[in-house]
């Protein structure tokens, strides 16, 4: 989906997916030193108010105008600060001193454009920092529930942790991770690829 797609996608009053933050991004953030995040493809914003609330200084970068407005009406809302970037994500340039966190959740992109996104994203990775990826996984497809039906934009987690050891980070934990999705029939299980990568504190 391009740019106007997302825009459309993202014009209703209710928001896509929800308010609530994703739960691996809580469980592996809990407990880490704040200091400047980025959210890369951050949609409208609740991740980014979430981090925003536990005193992070958060950058939502994303390339849907629609969705960087509710995003920022969010923001409002919740009393937070946030600063919001309208980019591609595989455009987007690192800032020079990197993050503390580099967060990436359920980019939606093909080859080669989400290779171009995870070198940027594990390249902004400041020493002693973190980079987390949550993403559809491409066994969902056949043995999961929900997410996009094409298989081009589905992960493996060989994705994730070839891009981040290339950019000189430390694979700390690389799995496929269930996720329950609350259904009008009952719980249902999405399969999710979840690599979490860190920079040492020198920087190599």
């Amino acid at each position: 989906m391009d740019s106007q797609q997302w825009d459309e996608r993202y014009s209703g009053d209710e928001f896509v997916w929800t308010s609530t933050p994703n739960q691996f991004l809580v469980a592996e953030v809990v407990g880490l030193p704040v200091g400047p995040a980025l959210d890369l493809a951050c949609g409208e914003g609740r991740n980014s108010i979430w981090l925003a609330e536990q005193g992070w200084e958060v950058t939502g970068v994303d390339f849907s105008t629609v969705g960087l407005a509710k995003a920022q009406q969010f923001a409002d809302v919740r009393d937070v600060r946030v600063t919001w970037i309208e980019s591609t994500v595989e455009d987007w340039a690192a800032h020079p001193g990197g993050f503390d966190l580099v967060a990436v959740l359920y980019l939606q992109l093909p080859q080669p454009a989400r290779g171009a996104a995870l070198a940027v994203a594990a390249s902004s990775v400041a020493p002693g920092g973190t980079l987390l990826v949550v993403a559809h996984d491409q066994d969902n497809l056949t043995r999961g529930y929900g997410g996009p039906p094409n298989a081009d934009v589905l992960y493996q987690v060989s994705d994730v942790t070839g891009a981040a050891v290339a950019a000189g980070l430390t694979v700390e934990r690389a799995e496929q991770a269930v996720r329950v999705v609350a259904t009008d029939d009952g719980p249902r299980e999405a399969i999710d690829t979840v690599v979490r990568a860190c920079r040492a504190v020198d920087g190599r």
